[in-house]
């Protein structure tokens, strides 16, 4: 179980609330809290998820030692 994050946003002097709400926005994306709602949203067994997240890291390093190739 990850730990709560509380994301607040106080408005700068003179800012516009379109730019405060853009600013919670960036600051949510990077906490990541939407993402980890989403995957939350159904269960997923371990054995799914064990395999997900190893499928993921093969891209990852498949990527990475295809970019190493091409600057040789």
């Amino acid at each position: 179980m990850s730990k709560p994050v509380h994301v607040q946003i106080k408005p700068k002097d003179r800012e516009s609330i379109e730019r405060t709400v853009k600013r919670f926005s960036r600051k949510v994306k990077k906490e990541g809290i939407l993402e980890d709602v989403r995957s939350r949203r159904y269960y997923e067994k371990p054995s799914a998820k064990k395999r997900r997240l190893e499928k993921k890291r093969k891209a990852v390093l498949r990527r990475l030692k295809a970019k190493e190739q091409s600057n040789y």
